[in-house]
């Protein structure tokens, strides 16, 4: 990626000191006196003696302990450093997936190419920390999350941060933050919430961000019954274990540069994978700066990011059901392939015993659901719906998943492979359900038409060859494109 891993201290000296929220999860200042490591938007009194850090993980390996006033758990990550192809972006979305929670680190190199000791290097070298030192970190931030924010018992915070046992769990916070669990609750200002089975979790992101753009973009592809969105906020039905279904519902917290989550009747032990789910679905580590700097060079797009700056990348709860939509919407308007995906979630998705409130009354079909499914008497074409079928087929087994230690030619060559997947269904898929920043549908009618500046759409080669300047970040070009071709219409 361009920018490094920590920007120059001048620029920190200067976002610290007017609390910019832009420079949030970029970088975290450790104050000498205190041993305390704060964001730069801590509210916290002005310090002299200060080293920035480019990461919680690396000021945590220095001695330092999170700020309990500005609270490191609630900045959003690097996004520049956790997206795209390389090693060390596919090993940080593995670590976010757990990957060492239960495995050792040369499982997790293996994974992305890299033996042990070079990828232990990398980390240190770019991140300031190894990788164990990453997830550890990972895990007590949301651990302390939790112990603030709600009122889970201690066992469960431990059960929901990944860690094999509460007393492992009480060990790693005292050797960290110098104190028990339970004594964080006892911190002035701490307010964990007990509402019934419903929990209550702030979901930070780096500004600007276009959320009001990003329910546009679901609300014309939402599933009656599955998701709703209204013009506050995105809720759906997830599965859970042993038909014990849960709903969650997202909206902006008010006066913060964060998302509210409210989770109903979601087990602990679920909580970590959704809020990764949603931070990747809402595009929550976007760093907007870097990507714009990318992409304003070129003319067309110019405009387009000055007139929507914190536009984002919409992606999906669940691989599987994006790859399913991808295929029904191949040369369809979003309006049609919303039909039949809406046809086939009611007749093949699992129904629950007694809806959600406001129409929440079934889970969107799963591989096993589909892969045998008569499909053509809910409208499909008997291509499509052996489409669809292969498609469910190929995810049990094996041919095709959603594992993050593929690069975007990788992925989308296993993709095409299957009978009915061409480049742009592939490249579609990685963009929604990878979320993966450089994924270009090439092929895209309306993306080739939004470049033709009032004369002939470029060429599928022509428009490919256009977008190689704009590197690693071509899906954000795709959905200011797409945006800006809707614009004037209904």
């Amino acid at each position: 990626m361009s920018r490094p891993a920590l920007p120059p201290p001048d620029t920190c000296d200067q976002a610290r000191r007017s609390r910019d929220p832009r420079f949030d999860g970029l970088f975290f200042t450790a104050v000498h006196s205190t041993r305390i490591y704060c964001r730069p938007v801590c509210p916290a009194p002005y310090a002299k003696r200060v080293s920035y850090y480019a990461n919680a993980a690396a000021a945590e390996a220095a001695g330092y302990r999170p700020c309990l006033r500005c609270r490191p758990e609630l900045s959003p990550s690097d996004g520049t450093w956790r997206r795209g192809d390389a090693a060390i972006a596919r090993a940080l979305t593995l670590i976010d997936q757990g990957a060492l929670a239960d495995a050792p680190l040369s499982r997790l190199a293996a994974r992305v190419g890299l033996g042990e000791r070079q990828l232990r290097r990398l980390f240190v070298e770019r991140l300031g920390a190894p990788p164990v030192g990453v997830h550890g970190t990972r895990r007590l931030l949301f651990a302390k999350q939790l112990l603030t924010e709600t009122a889970l018992p201690v066992t469960e915070v431990a059960m929901a941060a990944g860690f094999g046992s509460l007393r492992r769990f009480n060990a790693a916070f005292q050797d960290a933050y110098r104190m028990p669990p339970l004594d964080l609750r006892r911190q002035p200002g701490v307010a964990a919430r007990a509402d019934g089975d419903t929990l209550t979790l702030r979901l930070g992101y780096r500004p600007p961000y276009d959320f009001a753009a990003m329910l546009d973009f679901l609300r014309g592809r939402a599933l009656p019954g599955v998701e709703r969105v209204d013009d506050a906020a995105y809720a759906r039905v997830i599965a859970g274990p042993d038909g014990a279904h849960g709903w969650l519902r997202v909206s902006p917290w008010p006066g913060e540069h964060a998302l509210r989550l409210e989770l109903h009747a979601v087990p602990a032990a679920r909580l970590l994978d959704v809020v990764q789910r949603l931070r990747r679905m809402f595009d929550l580590d976007a760093d907007p700066q870097v990507i714009a700097d990318a992409l304003s060079a070129d003319p067309r797009l110019r405009p387009l990011l000055a007139l929507r700056p914190g536009l984002r990348l919409p992606s999906g709860w669940d691989g599987f059901e994006i790859a399913v939509r991808a295929v029904l919407g191949q040369q369809v308007s979003v309006a049609a392939a919303r039909t039949l995906a809406t046809r086939l979630s009611q007749r093949f998705g699992e129904r629950l015993p007694e809806p959600f409130g406001d129409g929440l009354e079934h889970l969107f079909p799963t591989p096993e659901s589909l892969a045998g499914a008569d499909l053509e008497p809910i409208g499909l074409t008997r291509a499509r719906a052996a489409t669809v079928r292969g498609v469910a087929a190929a995810l049990l087994d094996g041919r095709v998943d959603f594992r993050p230690e593929h690069g975007l030619d990788e992925f989308v060559a296993r993709w095409v492979a299957l009978p009915g997947i061409g480049p742009w269904t592939a490249q579609y898929i990685a963009m929604r359900a990878l979320g993966h920043p450089d994924a270009f549908p090439a092929g895209d009618l309306v993306l080739r038409k939004a470049l033709a500046d009032g004369g002939t759409a470029p060429t599928e080669k022509a428009t490919a060859a256009r977008a190689e300047r704009w590197r690693p970040w071509r899906a954000y070009a795709v959905i200011h494109l797409w945006k800006d071709s809707m614009r004037g219409t209904t």
